[in-house]
């Protein structure tokens, strides 16, 4: 399990904001941001395993992925009962911001990225800074920590924070901190970024060293729609060197989002009711951007707005969807919603029924047809079900 601190917002009804962390660092890193977002979220931070309270990896999972770090943090959220959010992650807490992103894009109503990466440069630098903990433990690489954070022009007011950044480094789990180090090894989420919808903000530091502004633009590019800001004289954690502008930006970026109306989530959650899981990861994985906007736009428009309306229930619009793709002669489509048809509490006998009432309104080949496929759409559905009850 993931420590965590939730600061709440002074109204019961404020959605939550995730706010994820870098290598090294604690929930204090995003102290200078702290009281300006809790006027306007529930603020929910995290610390990594063996960072700050957060138990040490011991053993650590076998291959550890930036997957299994989200699904800790999936698992913290479930336990609070918290379905949607907004993120925003530094580093690798950027990292697990964008996974989450891509593979559950109804939970995330939006998303910024601060000073991170699709993928973090070759794996050797990272394997030997892992080994390097491994063998002398973590002093060594918590002493340089300073000059991959910042700017050698940083003063240091006496109300910020990298004092206390600097001690909690030095007592970070070494073991915990060298998995962390292999999973950015590992990291590549360049081909998966087409597959966010979440309104993104990227912010980058000038004279961030250890993820350059040519990051962030790949992230800006890969991301549709997504918004670049670069700060001037300000190094890896940016939000602690150019903490005003950091707060600006994510208050304007955050806030704005909070307005647009959630059919984007309600047609992510009714596709997968009606259509499936499996399906619908499926279509996630192959969204490429020259799709991404249809496929945004079916998940808001056709799920989100008409699926997810509550005038007519599922199996009425199932019947009705039967019809119109018997008619249309989609019998990929036709199988597909056979199956939702299914799902939606229709009988293998009422889907006969109305295919055999397409046989007088749409024709008899076409109703043959359709007979056909939804024969063996009912046949697929009944052993996947056999098969899950063995």
């Amino acid at each position: 399990m993931l420590s965590h601190h939730l600061t709440p917002a002074p109204t019961p009804s404020a959605p939550t904001l995730v706010l994820g962390p870098s290598l090294g660092t604690t929930l204090a890193l995003w102290e200078p941001q702290l009281p300006a977002l809790a006027a306007h979220f529930n603020i929910l931070r995290w610390d990594l395993p063996g960072h700050g309270s957060s138990p040490a990896w011991a053993p650590p999972p076998p291959r550890s992925t930036l997957e299994t770090l989200a699904t800790l943090l999936l698992r913290l959220l479930d336990e609070l009962r918290t379905d949607t959010f907004s993120y925003a992650g530094i580093s690798l807490g950027g990292a697990v911001g964008t996974w989450l992103a891509a593979h559950r894009p109804e939970r995330v109503d939006a998303l910024a990225l601060l000073c991170t990466s699709a993928h973090f440069g070759p794996p050797g630098p990272w394997l030997e800074r892992a080994a390097t903990v491994r063998t002398k433990g973590i002093g060594e690489v918590a002493d340089s920590a300073p000059d991959r954070w910042f700017t050698p022009a940083f003063n240091v007011p006496e109300h910020l924070v990298p004092e206390h950044l600097v001690a909690d480094h030095h007592r970070v789990d070494p073991e915990s901190y060298a998995v962390c180090c292999e999973i950015l090894a590992g990291l590549d989420l360049r081909p998966e970024l087409a597959r966010i919808t979440a309104p993104t903000l990227v912010i980058a530091g000038r004279d961030d060293v250890a993820t350059p502004p040519s990051h962030a633009r790949e992230l800006a590019d890969g991301i549709r729609d997504a918004q670049l800001l670069e700060l001037p004289r300000a190094g890896h954690l940016a939000n602690v060197e150019r903490p005003n502008d950091v707060t600006e930006a994510l208050l304007g970026h955050l806030t704005s989002t909070r307005t647009s109306p959630p059919l984007r989530r309600t047609g992510e959650a009714v596709r997968r009711a009606v259509l499936g899981n499996a399906h619908v990861d499926r279509a996630a994985t192959r969204t490429t951007p020259f799709t991404a906007r249809f496929q945004d736009f079916i998940t808001r428009y056709a799920w989100g707005e008409i699926w997810g309306d509550g005038t007519l229930d599922r199996r009425t619009r199932s019947v009705i969807t039967l019809t119109a793709l018997v008619a249309g002669g989609h019998k990929d489509e036709l199988a597909l919603h056979v199956r939702g048809a299914l799902r939606n509490g229709l009988s293998p006998d009422e889907i006969g029924e109305v295919l055999l009432q397409c046989a007088v309104y749409c024709s008899v080949p076409a109703a043959n047809s359709a007979f056909a496929v939804a024969e063996r759409a009912i046949a697929e559905y009944a052993a996947d079900a056999d098969q899950k009850d063995t």
